[in-house]
């Protein structure tokens, strides 16, 4: 059997303190932006329920500003991380298929809404990894089973899972 190789000036890079939680900060910050903004603009955010064509605007902008800075606050513990990453995710998907109907609009306005529903479902994707991953250490390694990886054995070294193959 032989490790995956990774470069070690990735590895390093990889293990560098902090960087877990930096990099569960840059995928929750679009929710929080979104969500200080909303706070700060609770009218827009009413007028942007609207605009979607959802009735009780005040109650829905209130529950998506708790869903992103809630969702957001929670991915950034390691204990909760994949909770928070499960909210944010169900929110994206429903969120992403009720503004980005890509399949109802023509010429460039098709291609900017699929670009931007691709993009959102990259997030969905992030969102994954991050409750799988937290700290590089594999969700399923603290519980003491593996099943991230179930097709290779796999071992956590610093902040950095490396899959055995088979030669």
């Amino acid at each position: 059997m032989r490790d995956t190789a990774v470069p070690r000036a990735i590895e390093r890079l990889l293990s560098l303190p902090g960087l877990p939680f930096m990099a569960r900060l840059c995928l929750a910050s679009a929710f929080i932006q979104s969500g200080i903004s909303k706070l700060i603009d609770f009218q827009g955010a009413m007028d942007e329920m609207q605009h979607l064509g959802l009735h009780r605007p005040g109650l829905l902008a209130a529950a998506v500003i708790l869903t992103q800075l809630g969702g957001s606050a929670l991915i950034l513990t390691r204990r909760y991380c994949w909770l928070g990453a499960g909210i944010l995710a169900v929110f994206t998907v429903i969120a992403t298929l009720m503004a980005h109907r890509f399949w109802q609009f023509d010429g460039a306005d098709r291609i900017h809404q699929m670009t931007t529903f691709f993009e959102h479902l990259g997030l969905v994707g992030g969102f994954a990894v991050a409750a799988l991953l937290v700290d590089g250490e594999a969700a399923s390694d603290r519980r003491g089973s593996s099943f991230v990886f179930s097709d290779a054995p796999h071992r956590v070294r610093g902040n950095i899972i490396s899959k055995q193959l088979d030669p």
